[in-house]
């Protein structure tokens, strides 16, 4: 996320609640196998019940980051021992 972005005292017009409930509760459910997001979409799910611009602006970026990292994460294979790589 942004530094210094204002999410809590956004004046613009409000945004078709159905839409955005349905990308963000997508993102908590990617957020299973993705840890990098938790984070944010932890922080876009408090404005379910009234999503503004600067929320559909911000979960957009989500989406083109987890585009830009495809292939990327944790990966654990089960071998009998443990072991993460990156």
């Amino acid at each position: 996320m942004k530094a210094k972005v204002d999410l809590w005292f956004d004046d613009n017009h409000t945004l078709d609640l159905g839409r955005y409930k349905r990308l963000i509760k997508k993102l908590i459910y990617l957020t299973v196998t993705r840890s990098d997001i938790t984070f944010t979409v932890g922080v876009l799910s408090r404005f379910m019940h009234q999503p503004r611009e600067a929320h559909w602006s911000a979960a957009l970026k989500i989406l083109a980051y987890i585009k830009g990292c495809s292939g990327k994460g944790l990966v654990s294979r089960k071998h009998g021992h443990v072991h993460i790589s990156g």
